[in-house]
């Protein structure tokens, strides 16, 4: 595969992630006002556990598109 077909293949992928992300991010929301309504305690502190595993991921994520880390 050459390496402007290379560029357009992940491109491709990564539009296709991001729709099935937008139409998941509208049942997450959805999610979320249910259980705020009918349990605002244990909604929230599973919230701050949630937060909390995303500041992981955030962490790690930093690490991989540090420019320490990235060639070409």
């Amino acid at each position: 595969m050459k390496k402007r077909d290379n560029k357009n293949y992940y491109l491709t992928i990564i539009s296709k992630i991001e729709k099935v992300r937008s139409k998941n991010n509208v049942n997450w929301m959805g999610l979320l006002r249910l259980a705020f309504k009918h349990a605002p305690k244990d909604a929230s502190k599973l919230m701050k556990r949630v937060n909390s595993e995303d500041k992981k991921i955030s962490s790690l994520l930093h690490k991989l598109s540090s420019k320490k880390n990235l060639s070409e």
